[in-house]
Order: structure tokens, then sequence, then C-alpha cells
């Protein structure tokens, strides 16, 4: 992605140095000598980073920054100081500049705060593609390398109606993915039923899956459909597979092998034909060897063997998960946000998300909260994100 910026400098031949520079560098280049000039470019939307002169023929370039301060599209801002101007530069950075170089101006060190400004940008540009495209969607996933890759096995996966295990930390999206795989396959249009295994007590767990007869245990006073029959042609998705009692999962391997089961309590054979999604925020290797998870159900489940990353492994698609859960609160909350400041932008990268794509959401919608601008900022943020962190290792 090329870089548009604007030389503000009113010195011609400081402004003409710089410009041959960036040009060396591949960066298009704009130039105005006064804020006059500056403001026309930047009512055009065509610099996307802006090099800013304070002491300029008509006026100080931190009016213009404070003039701008409240417009969400505003360009990052790099002020170019004179030692007698750094105070001033210290406090523009609080009103929302991005850096500041001091005069003479190193290049190293100006193509270095250029660079740290382009991510910003970038982020944006993703931010505001995800507006026009995102509203036909009602799931996002990402679009890193890793996260097409993953797209593109759960879609054949989805045409070929086969099992699926999903794995991956909690708050990961293995849901979102397993729904993914729904929306993609033939079963599209048929039902998508849920289970979350960790949520339904040890005894009950048959009759949820299976369904019972009337009088097949105290409290059945009717016939009672199970999941798998209702889910019949769709999808069956096991979340939290791993918390299955043992008995129970050789009665499922059975019914998945079989392609059919009887209700509690009855004797006809009923006959299936439902693709499985599985999930689990645990490693099931490790509960094979510790005897907890039975092996044959594994291979059995893993015909499709999906690894949901942890949003620290793929920080590149935040700026797309953001603009998604944007664009999903707004209409829920009476909402106009457009857009978020690149400072806030970077700081959400630059959290380690322990929460996965979960706190991310959560931590979205909390901010939107307390938004009262166009724009989701720094102090809309909780204070934690904030905080320096401790580097987590990847789980393997």
């Amino acid at each position: 992605m090329g870089l548009t910026v604007l030389i503000v400098e009113d010195e011609k031949n400081a402004r003409e140095n710089i410009a041959a520079f960036l040009s060396k560098k591949d960066y298009e280049v704009l130039e105005a000598e006064n804020i006059k000039g500056a403001k026309k470019v930047l009512g055009e939307g065509s610099a996307d980073v802006v090099l800013l002169d304070v002491q300029l023929p008509d006026g100080l370039g931190t009016n213009l920054l404070e003039e701008t301060a409240k417009d969400p599209t505003r360009p990052p801002i790099i002020l170019i100081t004179a030692n007698g101007d750094i105070d001033m530069a210290v406090e523009a950075m609080k009103n929302g500049a991005h850096d500041f170089i001091q005069k003479p101006v190193k290049f190293p060190r100006l193509e270095s705060s250029i660079e740290r400004a382009g991510k910003s940008v970038r982020m944006r540009r993703e931010l505001g593609h995800l507006r026009k495209d995102q509203s036909q969607h009602d799931f996002v996933l990402g679009e890193s390398e890793r996260m097409a890759t993953l797209l593109s096995q759960s879609e054949r996966a989805a045409q070929a109606s086969s099992s699926v295990l999903i794995t991956g930390e909690t708050g990961t999206g293995k849901e979102v993915l397993a729904r993914a795989i729904h929306r993609m396959g033939p079963r599209a249009d048929k039902a998508f039923i849920a289970i979350n295994c960790a949520a339904v007590q040890s005894t009950m767990i048959e009759s949820e899956l299976f369904g019972h007869e009337a009088g097949a245990f105290t409290g059945a006073d009717k016939k009672k459909p199970g999941l798998m029959e209702v889910a019949n042609d769709g999808i069956l998705f096991l979340d939290e597979i791993s918390s299955m009692p043992k008995d129970m999962q050789a009665k499922l391997l059975r019914a998945l092998e079989e392609r059919s089961f009887r209700r509690m309590g009855g004797t006809t054979l009923i006959n299936v034909d439902v693709q499985i999604l599985a999930a689990s925020n645990r490693i099931l290797t490790s509960m094979i060897e510790n005897g907890e998870f039975r092996d044959d159900l594994y291979y059995r489940l893993k015909v499709v063997d999906l690894e949901m990353p942890a949003l620290r492994d793929h920080k590149e698609d935040i700026p797309e998960l953001v603009g998604f859960f944007v664009n999903e609160f707004n209409p829920r909350m009476g909402l106009n946000i457009t857009d978020i400041k690149p400072k806030a932008l970077e700081a959400l990268v630059a959290y380690d998300w322990p929460g996965n794509i979960r706190e991310l959401r959560n931590t979205i919608e909390r901010a939107m909260l307390f938004c009262d601008d166009a724009a989701i900022d720094l102090a809309h943020l909780p204070a934690e994100l904030l905080k320096p962190q401790k580097k987590r290792k990847s789980k393997k």
C-alpha cells in the first residue's frame, strides 16, 4: 500500500530536501507552504500522513492540529519543531499529534516515524473498507493469511459435510467458525443445533442428545426428541466436547458410526443424517493419554481438524474485527460511531488479549457505551489495556 505524505513547510529548501528523500523511498509527496494550503489538501482527503512545521507564515501548526482534533478522518500528523518549540510539541502530542521531530530533520528518524504512522493508516483503511463491505455479513473471522487458510479449509469441510473438530483457547471464535461452516455448505438452509456439553448435567446429556420416551426415567412424563434428531439433515455443534462423560462418549461414537440411535427407554431405531462439528478448548490428545477421552471418538470427530489461533497470534485482523463489532453495535445501541482514533487502534493491537476475540468484542461494546463522539479514543478504553504487559507464549 502506497502512502501519500503532505509536507507543510515554508522553507523551500527544507521542503524540497524532505520531498526528494521521501520520493526515493517510494512515497507520494504533496507540498504546502502554509496552513491555508495544508487545509486545502486536507479537505481533498488526498494525504495519508502530514509533516507539519510549527512556525508557519499564517499561524502555528499546532493551531491546525487543534482545529482538526475532532475530525475522525484526519491523517496522522508529525510535527517538525525548532528547539524553542519542544514544550509546545509535547503538549501537542497530548492533543493528538502522532509524533514530533526536531530540526534539523534526520532522515532515518523521519522514515521511522512515517512508517509507524503508516501502520495506523493501514488500520484505518481496513476499517473504512470493512464498513462498506461488511453489511452483507453477520460473522467475521479475519483476512490474514492464517485465517484465510482456515476459512478455505472450512469451506471444503462444509461442502463435503465432513465431521470437523475445532480446537483453540476460550474466546477464539470456535462457535463463530462452526456457524460459518453451516452457512458455507449445502446444509445452510437446514438446522444448526448447538449444545454446550459442559453446561449440561452428566445425567441429562444422553436425554439431551438422543431424547427419551415417556416414562424412561423419573420426571419423563412425555416423549421428547433429542437434539440429534432435531438436527437431522443439518448440523449438530457439540461445544466443549471434552466435558462429555466417557460412557456417553461411547454412545455418541456408536450413533455417529451407525448414523442411528434409540431414544432413552425406546426400542425404535431412528436414522439420521447429521454433520457433526465439535469444539474443545482443552488438548484432547493429552486427555486421551490420561484416559479421559476416547481415542476412537477423537479420530471419528477430527476428519477435518481446525485450530483457531489466539488473537495475539493474528493481530493484523484486529482492525477488521473492530470494524465488524462497531457495525454490529451501532444499530443495537442507537449510535453512529464511524471510526477509531489511531492511538486507540494502536493500543488495541499492542494488547495481548488473554480473552481473545470475545474480550475484544466486549471491549468495543464498553468503549462505544462511553463514547459520545464519532470516533473511539484512548479515553474510552479500559485502563488495563494501557498498562505494560508480560509477554505470553502461544500454546502449541
